[in-house]
């Protein structure tokens, strides 16, 4: 169960911290506009539809951070929805960490990091059954 909670406060600083923190990068985009503040200094996406629309990636990113807490909160709680959630958000991260760098190089040691210690825990010490070829 330690694992659990260590992966758990992982996915919380993640969450909250950047993602949701990264939200607070788009107000003031809302208030100076954006011909006054331009966010594409501070962040760079390697794709251009991404970097084109990088307002509502922000809010986009919030969302998932808020969804990533959640998920954390369930697995602190011992619930199966909140490791699934948790499982799912740390795969879903480690597929797109490539698009934004270099805050995808946090993205990924913070979750792969947690989905290890998840993972581990599951699974502990079983081993694969010597018939697979």
């Amino acid at each position: 169960m330690r694992r659990y909670k260590i992966a758990a406060f992982i996915m919380i600083i993640h969450g909250v911290f950047m993602e949701i923190g990264g939200m607070f990068c788009f107000i003031p985009v809302m208030i100076l506009g954006n011909d006054k503040f331009d966010i594409g200094q501070y962040f760079s996406f390697k794709l251009p539809y991404f970097q084109d629309n990088l307002n509502m990636m922000i809010v986009m990113g919030a969302i998932y951070g808020a969804v990533r807490t959640v998920g954390a909160i369930g697995l602190l709680r011992n619930r199966m929805w909140g490791f699934i959630l948790s499982i799912i958000n740390c795969i879903i991260t480690m597929v797109l960490m490539m698009f934004l760098l270099p805050a995808g190089i946090i993205d990924g040691i913070l979750a792969c990091s947690a989905l290890v210690l998840m993972l581990t825990q599951y699974f502990g010490d079983k081993i694969l059954p010597k018939d697979i070829e």
